[in-house]
């Protein structure tokens, strides 16, 4: 195990909010972009020495290819006296039995204010939870369900103007963020444009992950809390910023993609999964549907989901349906055909920055339009209630590879 540190000045403050201070560090007469995570030690500012850990930049790795600032040498005490001024809440531990430790007041545990209702959450009652394996795929799913229910209530009204661009559905889209890549919610700038967007109503981080509006020990009680704590009418799972990856079958985090679906059927909801497809990576192993994609769901996942699959051209539909099949995932999922080219319109009407692997939608199509396909899905299976707004229970519906 290797940790790669260096000391650099301070030359600029780029951003500061409360997400986090970003900086452009001098180490050795070069200028690179350092962040420091919010409420961690004393604020570094320019002239400050800083200790960094440059691990990853010295990797040459892409997300989470910025220095860390560990500390601000000499300004420690006066950060921790800070720090210590305030009232401590909560006795889960997350990074446990690691220097950077810290307590959070788990929405599960005694002294919480919604202990009780966790005691008693059961079940997701049928709510759809989006499932997807790069924090990527996070906006197009928000975007395109939004637009979809936007879309769809205007069309039910006969309403012939265009809604304002900002107009978001009546639809509360919470998501959990898992510790499969960025442990700190802040990190993601996408989150938080999401937010101001009203494209999430909230958010959960569960096991080591942690900055959501709501902390939770593990998977299965963040997705409870989504529901009954944050009343979720969709849920949208996925991990930070970054992934995992070593060209096996088995060493990724995607896997937990598998394990995500699992969840989701022992907790009563409806689990729908936006496949990761590419015909730009250069990768074989992620080309059409990727092997983490095929893995997942044919090794991992016990209980059958819904994938939802994008129109797309005679060859690149040829080569996806002859993976699921040779995956057998035909016969184990339910596979839906939708369109998914509302991304386009909605992303157009958002203005939400939709990159993957440094590729955009005009690059990487087949990506996007997955997840605009899963958007689609859920607006398409949602019940309005009578008194308006969405129920978050999918309409019951199977479909084999008739349907695609």
């Amino acid at each position: 195990m290797n940790m790669r540190t260096e000391r650099g000045i301070v030359a600029a403050v780029i951003q500061d909010s409360v997400n986090g201070r970003e900086l452009l560090v001098e180490i050795g007469g070069e200028l690179e972009r350092a962040y420091q995570e919010p409420a961690f030690g004393a604020l570094a500012e320019v002239g400050d020495s800083v200790l960094l850990n440059t691990t990853a930049v010295r990797l040459g790795l892409g997300t989470g290819g910025v220095h860390f600032v560990i500390a601000v040498e000499g300004k420690e005490a006066a950060g921790k006296a800070k720090q210590n001024a305030a009232p401590m809440q909560g006795h889960i531990m997350k990074l446990r039995y690691t220097p950077l430790q810290r307590t959070v007041h788990a929405v599960e545990e005694q002294g919480h204010p919604m202990h009780e209702r966790m005691r008693e959450a059961d079940s997701l009652l049928g709510t759809p939870v989006v499932i997807c394996e790069l924090h990527s795929m996070v906006p197009g799913v928000a975007m395109t369900l939004h637009h979809e229910l936007t879309k769809n209530q205007l069309d039910a009204v006969a309403n012939d103007e265009k809604p304002a661009a900002d107009q978001t559905a009546d639809c509360r889209v919470v998501y959990v963020m898992t510790d499969g890549a960025a442990l700190p919610m802040q990190f993601s700038k996408t989150v938080r444009t999401l937010k101001e967007k009203g494209l999430l109503a909230g958010t959960v981080t569960v096991g080591h992950a942690y900055g959501g509006d709501l902390e939770a020990v593990n998977l299965y009680s963040g997705l409870l809390a989504a529901k009954h704590v944050l009343e979720a009418d969709c849920i949208i799972v996925a991990m930070g910023p970054g992934i995992v990856g070593t060209g096996t079958r088995y060493g990724h985090t995607g896997i937990e993609v598998g394990q995500a679906v699992n969840a989701v059927h022992t907790l009563e909801g409806a689990a729908i999964v936006v496949p990761r497809l590419s015909f730009a990576d250069k990768r074989e192993r992620h080309r059409g549907v990727s092997h983490h994609t095929l893995t997942a769901l044919g090794r991992v996942a016990l209980a059958p989901a819904t994938i939802a699959l994008p129109n797309l051209s005679d060859e690149e539909a040829k080569q996806v349906w002859q993976q699921l099949h040779e995956a057998g995932l035909h016969t184990k999922h339910r596979l839906a055909g939708v369109s998914g080219k509302s991304i386009l319109d909605a992303a157009t009407r958002y203005q939400v920055p939709l990159v993957t692997m440094g590729r955009t939608l005009e690059a990487d199509p087949a990506f996007f339009l997955a997840t605009g396909a899963a958007g689609e899905w859920v607006a398409r299976t949602m019940k309005k209630p009578p008194r308006g707004g969405y129920s978050g229970r999918p309409e019951s519906a199977l479909f084999t590879d008739k349907n695609c």
